[in-house]
């Protein structure tokens, strides 16, 4: 029995709330196989500080480790040959991979090194690997000095730690939730979607600008916990039943955002407002703009190209997932848009106050997302400078936010936010939305 193999075993012995695997050892890397990953969210840094610590005793039975909150995750590492591997993260039905991965003998340290990237997202982790776990950080480069450490523990499958606490609530369902409910005027609404089978626990949260993405997890007695990673998302929720119908909790965005959280059964259809109904134009003249794109070339929308043709304008970022999910789907019908005589455009609002970086970020994800259509460069992505630099429209209150315009270059409607394919709406919007192109001339 060889060294690794020994540890390993050990490792399966002392974790045995955990799910453990045996894989071959014979790798050249990263043994292949589940990880279970962890991002630690710091309990005494960012401005919920107090808040995050006044419920230590309340949830640690599941996310306080010493002095950090646990957001966990599954990958899958899976070789492509003897010599390489890419990563598969899995939040429930959705499947990432990652394939922008830099393995080698880090000579300063003699430890082998590992780079993830997230080149879409223009985030990474970068760790090193001993054994039976990475340990490391994960860097989000459009954040000024903003990174949180990660832990990954080898043939681990289970997301949140098994309870002896069998679930004594059935959570599936819609739910009627508002965020920031303490915030006064701040406060918004949500729907949470969820289906619990046994103690599994997946679904999402939908706002009124988008959704939450596919969140899983856990329920154990009357209280349950989710979470997603996705290179870009770092989203931990934890709640609990107080009352018959009725949920009280916690949504952590990364270590820079806390929101306390309430719901009830719903018994009604969805109250959130329309996504068309959001944002307003404030001119019934047609529109006009001048951006560069990612080379530095001055693109108009009164160009010859675009003359005559109605239009599609994508305002969007490189860093927002829900953005991905948007530009995906008009990916996936671009031939059938521009057989009907439609240009796209992209405008991107970065998080870059630096021009030259959010054109190279932009650059970036146009080129790895293979995105045929035109992309420039519009601003900062502060929703009131957008709003400045977009004065056909009454507010941008939302990343992506979906223009029509018609042949002349007049806004026929505005789609605001994006639902995708973790919500049932994803579905039928196609519909909606070819309804929509096929009525503009």
């Amino acid at each position: 029995m060889n060294k690794a193999y020994t540890i390993f075993l050990l490792m399966c012995l002392t974790f045995g709330t955990f799910s453990c695997i045996q894989i071959d050892d014979k790798f050249k890397a990263l043994p292949p196989g589940p990880w279970r990953g962890v991002l630690k969210l710091p309990l005494e840094e960012g401005p919920e500080a107090k808040k995050l610590s006044a419920v230590k005793e309340e949830v640690k039975e599941y996310s306080i480790e010493k002095n950090y909150r646990e957001l966990p995750f599954i990958f899958n590492v899976n070789y492509v040959n003897q010599d390489s591997f890419v990563i598969e993260i899995v939040n429930g039905e959705e499947k990432i991979m990652v394939s922008d991965i830099i393995y080698n003998l880090d000579r300063s340290t003699a430890k082998d090194t590992l780079i993830i990237n997230f080149p879409a997202y223009d985030t990474y982790i970068k760790a090193i690997y001993e054994e039976t776990f990475i340990e490391g950080t994960w860097y989000v480069n459009y954040k000024e000095n903003y990174s949180i450490p990660f832990i990954a523990y080898q043939g681990q499958d289970q997301r949140f730690k098994v309870s002896p606490k069998k679930a004594s609530v059935d959570l599936t369902g819609e739910w009627d939730v508002t965020f920031d409910h303490d915030k006064g005027e701040d406060a918004y609404p949500a729907r949470g979607v969820f289906n619990q089978d046994g103690d599994h626990l997946t679904g999402t949260f939908k706002t009124e600008t988008g959704d939450y993405r596919f969140l899983e997890g856990i329920v154990a007695d009357k209280k349950f916990y989710l979470s997603v990673f996705d290179g870009s998302h770092a989203f931990l929720f934890e709640g609990k039943e107080t009352g018959k119908d009725e949920l009280t909790g916690q949504f952590l965005s990364g270590k820079h955002y806390l929101s306390n959280w309430i719901a009830k059964r719903s018994t009604t259809e969805s109250t959130l407002t329309s996504p068309y109904e959001l944002s307003k134009p404030t001119s019934k003249e047609p529109i006009s703009f001048t951006f560069s794109d990612p080379d530095g070339n001055s693109i108009s929308l009164s160009d010859n190209r675009f003359q005559g043709k109605p239009k599609l304008i994508n305002v969007m970022g490189t860093w927002c997932p829900n953005c991905r999910d948007e530009v995906n789907f008009l990916k996936e019908h671009y031939k059938s848009i521009t057989g009907l005589g439609f240009e796209v455009i992209s405008l991107g609002f970065e998080r870059y106050r630096d021009e030259s970086k959010s054109k190279a970020a932009i650059k970036k994800y146009q080129e790895t997302m293979e995105i045929p259509w035109t992309m420039l460069h519009a601003g900062y992505y502060n929703k009131s400078e957008a709003t400045e630099i977009l004065p056909f429209v009454d507010k941008v209150i939302s990343y992506p936010t979906l223009f029509f315009l018609d042949k002349n270059n007049m806004v026929v409607k505005i789609h605001t936010g994006f639902n995708g394919p973790a919500t049932k709406e994803f579905e039928g919007f196609k519909d909606e939305f070819f309804d929509i192109i096929n009525s503009i001339k």
